[in-house]
């Protein structure tokens, strides 16, 4: 049975008061899977990959997007030894960012979340499976190294998206508790990880069909941060973390 809009805002105003927020970096601060998917394509193709034939975006958004790169390891290339498999997708990793420099721009209505995060004074991490050296140009390349707390990195970790251990470790970073924070997120894999780290999900539409993001748990889907749905269940939470603090005084 279909959730309405009403019973997903309830699941985000359970969060309040709110006190941190947690956001995957590729796809949801910045559409970068164009600039990966054409890293992998130009890459894959060289190797021969698919007959040699580029692979095409679908391809992409179901079997690379928002996996890490040692589980892209195993299932591209399976008949290769991991060394080499390794090898291929740093290699990628430093086409990418090559290819990345200077074309990375923020998803629209990121400058007014960031605002109203930092007017309330949110806890807040960066939660992603890309590479450390990935996530750093991103920040850097939007501006947001001084706004992120910390910055957690999914192969850092004993197990990256989609388990939670990401999200885990971001909350314990921050010193948040999962029925207070808020997650960020654009793919199924990441979707999965905030969900079973025990957070509702807010999930950008970029890229990745919305059934996916739907069955892998999001809460709410947004085409950007400048949508409707989103500032009208921050609105609601607002709401419902007024009347907290009021029932606290009142009891006190």
């Amino acid at each position: 049975m279909a959730v309405s809009e009403e019973e997903r805002n309830r699941s985000i105003t359970g969060l309040a008061p709110l006190e941190a927020v947690l956001f995957d970096v590729d796809g949801t601060l910045s559409d970068s899977d164009p600039i990966h998917h054409a890293a992998f394509s130009e890459m894959l193709q060289e190797v021969g990959f698919n007959g040699g034939v580029p692979i095409s975006e679908e391809f992409y958004v179901a079997n690379i997007a928002g996996k890490h790169n040692e589980y892209l390891c195993e299932t591209l290339f399976p008949d290769w030894d991991f060394e080499k498999g390794m090898k291929f997708l740093n290699d990628k990793e430093a086409l990418f960012r090559r290819l990345a420099a200077g074309k990375i721009v923020p998803v629209n209505g990121l400058s007014k979340l960031r605002k109203w995060i930092e007017e309330r004074g949110f806890k807040r991490a960066a939660v992603t499976n890309a590479p450390r050296p990935n996530a750093e140009l991103m920040l850097s390349s939007l501006g947001l190294n001084d706004f992120f707390q910390d910055v957690i990195i999914g192969g850092e970790c004993e197990r990256a998206k989609p388990f939670p251990d990401p999200y885990l470790k971001g909350l314990e970073a921050l010193s948040a508790s999962p029925n207070h924070t808020l997650v960020f997120e654009d793919s199924p894999s990441g979707v999965k990880a905030g969900v079973a780290a025990g957070m509702p999900v807010v999930a950008v539409t970029f890229r990745n069909p919305e059934h996916l993001l739907r069955e892998a748990g999001a809460t709410i889907l947004i085409k950007d941060y400048d949508d409707p749905k989103l500032w009208k269940a921050l609105e609601e939470l607002e709401k419902a973390a007024a009347g907290t603090l009021t029932v606290n005084q009142n009891g006190n």
